[in-house]
C-alpha cells in the first residue's frame, strides 16, 4: 500500500504534503478512498491465498526457460566440477528441462553415468572405460551373430508380430489381470500371456516378447577367445548400481539370476532377441528425424555399412537416415541383452532407447546412458511383473487419494487397479506425447532421480514448504494426473473398461506436457508423505 500512495498523491493535494493539500469533492475523494481499499483487500486475500495454499514449480503453468548452453558453462569450476554438488544445475533442469544444443553434454550427467561431483579427469577416465566395456559387448555381439546366423538362416521367425492398429478390449484386460495376480510365472517362466503383451499395442507400438524357454547356457562360446567372452561377461555387471533393488546388484538378485550372471540363456534366446531386435530396428518411427540434423543427413554408403554391421535385414524401402538408426538400435539393444541376460530383450525398449540415440551420437555413450536409464525402467520388462503391479497400485492409490468420486466410479467398473494405464507405465508416456514432449517429461523425471541418488533432496528442499520434493514416483503421477485430466468424462460418459482403454489410447499428441509436470507436481506436494508411507 505504501508504494501507491506517491502515484495518488498528486490527485490528493499539491506541493504541501498529504495532509496540506487542498480539500477534494466529498464524491471524489470517497471513490478515490473505495478504490483503495478495495486493492488492499485485494492485496490481503492473495497474501493469505498464497501462504495457505501448496504451489508446485509449476503452478504458473507457463513452461520456465531451458537449461542454456551459457548457463550450463557457467555452472563448472575450472577444474571441471559442477559448484555446489549441482544442486543449482538439477534445480534448474526440473523447472525448465534443457535446451537441445547440450543435451547430449547433460544427459550422462542427469542419468548417473558421470557423478554430479566429479572432474572433467574423472570423467575422461569414465568414458575410456565405458568405451572399452562397450566394444568388449559389441564383440561379443558379433561372434554370436556369426554362430547363429549358420544355424538360423534357413528358419523364419513364427513368432507373433506386432499388428499395425490394436486397443485391447476389456476380455484382454481381465485375463491378463489374472496373469499378474496369479503369481504362476517367475521371472523366467516363459513367455508374457498374450493379452498382457496387447496392451502395449496401439498405433504400430511395441509388444513385449521374449523366448518361451530361458534354460541357462554355459557362456563360454565355441569361439576361439572364450576367455575374453568371460571377461564381458564379468564387464557387464561391474557398473555401480547403488541400493535400487530393480536393478542387476549382485547383493540383490532374483533367484535365478545367480545361474544367469555365470551364463547366458540358451543360444535360441539370444538368436530370438537378435530377429525380433532387428524387425523393431528396421520399423521403428521416423519421429526422431527433425530432431538430429546431423544423423538425418547421413549418406546411403554409410548407413549401409552400419546395416551390414550390424547384420540388419530388409531395410531397402528405408531412406538412409532411417536404415542407419535402425543399426544403430540394432547395435545398442544387442549389446544390452548381452550386458542384462536376464532381461535380454523385449519389445518396447527400442521406444525408450530411440531418444537417446537421437541425441547421443556415439554408440558407447548411448549404451551408458541407456543402461543407466534401464536401472529405474527395467522392471517394466520383468516377465513376473511385479514392477508394473507396484506401479499401478500406486496410480490407484494417488487417483484414490485425490478424487474419491472418480475412484468410486472406477470401482463400479472394476477398474480400480488402474490396467488402463498399463502402456504408459511400460514405456514411460513415450506413446502418448511428442518426441519432443517425451524428452521434456524424462529430463525432469531424472533430475528428480539424481537428485535423490546424489543426496540433495531433503537439504535442497524440505525447508521450502512450496516446493514439491523430488520423487522416483514422477512418472506415477504424471500418469495419474492425466487420468484425473479426463475424470468429468470418465464419470459421466464411460461405462465400460473399453471406453477407459480407448481414451487412454486417444491421449496421444494431445497432452500438454507443462501442464501435466505442474499437475502431477501439485499431486506430489499433496499426496506425496502419504502414498510414499503406504507403500514401504
Amino acid at each position: 500500500m505504501p508504494d501507491l500512495l506517491p502515484r495518488f498523491l498528486p490527485l490528493l493535494g499539491g506541493g504541501g504534503g498529504f495532509w496540506s493539500a487542498a480539500p477534494l469533492p466529498p464524491a471524489y475523494a470517497a471513490a478515490l478512498f473505495t478504490a483503495l481499499a478495495g486493492l488492499a483487500v485485494l492485496a490481503a486475500v492473495f497474501c493469505s491465498a498464497s501462504r495457505g495454499r501448496l504451489k508446485s514449480p509449476w503452478s504458473r503453468r507457463k513452461r520456465k526457460h531451458a537449461l542454456l548452453p551459457k548457463q550450463w558453462r557457467s555452472l563448472f569450476s575450472p577444474d571441471g566440477r559442477l559448484r555446489d554438488g549441482g544442486v543449482k544445475f538439477l534445480k534448474k533442469v526440473r523447472s525448465g528441462g534443457v535446451h537441445p544444443s547440450i543435451r547430449a553434454e547433460v544427459w550422462p550427467f542427469l542419468l548417473g553415468v558421470y557423478d554430479l561431483k566429479s572432474s572433467k579427469e574423472e570423467r575422461d577416465i569414465t568414458r575410456t572405460q565405458n568405451r572399452k566395456k562397450y566394444e568388449k559387448l559389441r564383440m561379443q555381439c558379433r561372434r554370436l551373430m556369426r554362430q547363429f546366423d549358420d544355424s538360423f538362416s534357413s528358419r523364419r521367425y513364427s513368432g507373433p508380430l506386432i499388428q499395425d492398429a490394436y486397443s485391447p478390449s476389456s476380455e484382454e484386460v481381465e485375463s491378463a489381470r489374472e496373469s499378474l495376480s496369479s503369481g504362476e510365472g517367475g521371472p523366467n517362466s516363459g513367455s508374457l500371456d498374450d493379452s498382457s503383451s496387447k496392451l502395449l499395442e496401439g498405433d504400430n507400438s511395441s509388444r513385449r516378447v521374449t523366448n518361451a524357454d530361458t534354460s541357462t547356457l554355459n557362456s563360454e562360446s565355441s569361439d576361439t577367445d572364450s576367455s575374453e567372452d568371460g571377461e564381458v561377461i564379468d564387464a557387464s555387471f561391474s557398473l555401480e548400481t547403488g541400493d535400487d533393488p530393480d536393478t542387476p546388484h549382485k547383493e540383490n538378485l532374483s533367484p535365478s539370476r545367480t545361474e544367469v550372471q555365470s551364463s547366458l540363456r540358451t543360444d535360441e534366446d539370444f538368436a530370438t532377441w537378435q530377429r525380433i531386435i532387428r524387425l523393431d530396428a528396421v520399423r521403428a518411427n521416423p519421429e526422431w528425424i527433425p530432431y538430429s540434423p546431423s544423423q538425418a543427413t547421413i549418406s546411403e554408403a554409410r548407413a549401409r555399412r552400419s546395416a551390414e554391421a550390424v547384420g540388419l535385414k530388409d531395410y531397402d524401402h528405408l531412406e538412409p537416415c532411417r536404415i542407419f538408426h535402425a543399426a544403430r538400435l540394432v547395435a545398442v539393444l544387442e549389446a544390452y541383452a548381452v550386458y542384462d541376460p536376464e532381461i535380454g530383450y523385449c519389445q518396447g525398449m527400442s521406444d525408450l532407447l530411440s531418444p537417446i540415440i537421437t541425441v547421443i551420437a556415439e554408440d558407447h555413450e548411448a549404451f551408458w546412458c541407456f543402461v543407466s536409464f534401464m536401472r529405474k525402467a527395467r522392471h517394466n520388462f520383468r516377465l513376473d511383473e511385479v514392477g508394473i503391479r507396484k506401479q499401478l497400485n500406486i496410480v490407484s492409490k494417488i487417483i484414490k487419494s485425490k478424487d474419491s468420486h472418480l475412484y468410486r466410479h472406477l470401482e463400479k467398473l472394476q477398474a480400480e487397479d488402474c490396467f488402463f494405464v498399463y502402456r504408459m507405465v511400460v514405456v514411460l508416456f513415450r506413446r502418448e506425447l511428442t518426441f519432443e514432449q517425451t524428452i521434456c517429461l524424462w529430463e525432469v523425471m531424472w533430475a528428480d532421480q539424481a537428485a535423490i541418488r546424489a543426496g540433495v533432496g531433503k537439504s535442497a528442499w524440505s525447508r521450502i514448504r512450496q516446493r514439491a520434493p523430488p520423487t522416483e514416483d514422477l512418472l506415477l503421477y504424471a500418469i495419474a494426473a492425466s487420468v484425473l485430466q479426463k475424470r468429468k468424462l470418465i464419470i459421466e460418459r464411460y461405462n465400460s473398461m473399453d471406453e477407459i482403454l480407448r481414451e487412454c489410447n486417444s491421449m496421444a499428441g494431445h497432452l500438454d506436457v507443462w501442464k501435466l509436470l505442474d499437475d502431477a507436481h501439485d499431486l506430489v506436494v499433496t499426496l506425496h508423505p502419504k502414498i510414499e508411507t503406504s507403500f514401504q
